[in-house]
């Protein structure tokens, strides 16, 4: 068996607009100008209570824990407002990725994510994709990516081994989560992160129509 973790934010859906949005709003609560677009993105992917200290160095614990919290109510609301469908739509493809791949026998799909439990949770039901992930890990129960603890637990919940995992991506988090797992890594090129930041993936590509060729590379490539 195989397996095949997914990254969410940049990778599966683009939340930027809301992820944006949420971030200028818990700044502006505590009368502080907002973090710049890039610097933004640049942490997409870590968990909040890491995230947003390096978005402001100089706020102490309780401003950053109202901060965090700041930002899950404005960005709540903002997929209250819209839907989490609209809100976060898919990247093109992946729907059809997902379920070319679910219907392999052989590979397990799941989730590793700096999303909450119910973020995800909001998500998977708002896009009909329940029943999809068959282990999905949140930053509620886990250290910050690019510490490996949730794609561990991920290939725990499946029965796979490191050499037979591969963790999809779009930022340099996952690929060192991956690398520290032992796993394997497809970085893609649509996310948060620049391409040159995901240099030492085992791939990278630029559509979801790409996927499976760089799977089978990759799988080729473990078999010898």
């Amino acid at each position: 068996m195989r397996g095949v973790i997914f990254d969410v934010d940049g990778t599966l859906v683009d939340s930027q607009a809301d992820i944006l949005a949420a971030m200028s709003g818990a700044f502006e609560a505590e009368g502080l100008a907002p973090p710049s677009k890039d610097a933004v993105l640049g942490i997409v992917g870590l968990s909040l209570d890491v995230a947003i200290p390096k978005l402001a160095p100089g706020s102490d614990h309780a401003a950053c824990t109202r901060m965090v919290q700041g930002y899950k109510d404005a960005y709540a609301s903002l997929r209250m407002l819209q839907g989490a469908d609209v809100s976060s739509p898919l990247y093109a493809g992946a729907r059809e990725a997902l379920s070319r791949l679910k219907e392999q026998d052989e590979i397990l799909l799941g989730v590793a994510t700096g999303k909450s439990r119910r973020g995800l949770d909001k998500l998977i039901d708002a896009h009909g994709l329940a029943g999809t992930f068959l282990t999905q890990q949140v930053a509620d129960d886990h250290p910050s990516k690019p510490n490996p603890s949730m794609l561990l637990q991920a290939m725990r919940d499946l029965g796979v081994e490191a050499s037979d995992t591969v963790m999809i991506g779009d930022t340099s988090f996952d690929m060192d989560m991956a690398r520290a797992a032992g796993a394997y890594f497809i970085g893609v090129s649509w996310g948060y992160h620049e391409a040159s930041r995901l240099s030492e993936a085992d791939a990278v590509i630029d559509s979801f129509a790409q996927l499976d060729a760089a799977l089978e590379m990759i799988w080729s490539k473990a078999n010898g």
